[in-house]
């Protein structure tokens, strides 16, 4: 990797960020608020998933979604006991989808997964698992990613991808932008109709 002075790379990331914002599907992310319309009114909760950093943004989007959306909403990585627990008894990949069912996952929820690349049958299958749990329940399915989508865009009722403009920075541009969504989402949940 070549070494770049500071302002450099700020302008570079900038320049990146503001590319973004002009790609961004503002369709799906319409489609995000009226699903979760529906979910709320049908008063049906809302689960959020995510690994790493997308966990921390699922913890973060949990209090928005409650607090400024109204919508009874969890993450299942927010409870580290229990998801150490299911990790070393059931594995890894096992880790939401058993959450979920003792969470009795139904038709009125939705699952909204953070995730830089969406999971696939190498890669997150503890994301993957849980989204097929909620196909086969009949629920809702949003997901804020990168890159193409994995398998999380490929069975969402609504998928916003955040456009990749640098192979470099895509982790921190999908992970950055997970928060600029989900803050808008929730917001827009109040502010129009």
């Amino acid at each position: 990797m070549i070494r770049m002075k500071n302002r450099e790379y700020i302008d570079i990331y900038l320049k990146e960020t503001a590319e973004i914002i002009e790609k961004l599907d503002r369709e799906a992310i319409a489609k995000a608020v009226s699903v979760l319309r529906q979910v709320k009114k049908e008063e049906g909760r809302l689960f959020i998933l995510g690994v790493g950093g997308s966990a921390a943004n699922a913890s973060h989007a949990v209090n928005d979604f409650r607090k400024i959306g109204g919508i009874e909403t969890y993450a299942p990585t927010d409870n580290v006991s229990e998801l150490t627990a299911r990790t070393n008894d059931e594995g890894w990949e096992t880790t939401f989808v058993e959450w979920l069912k003792t969470s009795r996952l139904c038709e009125k929820d939705a699952l909204m997964v953070f995730s830089v690349g969406g999971g696939s049958e190498t890669t997150s299958l503890n994301i993957v698992n849980a989204l097929k749990l909620g196909q086969e329940r009949g629920t809702k399915i949003i997901s804020i990613v990168s890159r193409d989508g994995g398998y999380s865009g490929q069975v969402s009722d609504a998928c916003i991808l955040v456009p990749v403009v640098s192979q470099e920075r895509i982790t921190p541009h999908a992970e950055g932008w997970q928060g600029v969504i989900w803050h808008l989402i929730v917001n827009a949940l109040g502010a129009v109709q």
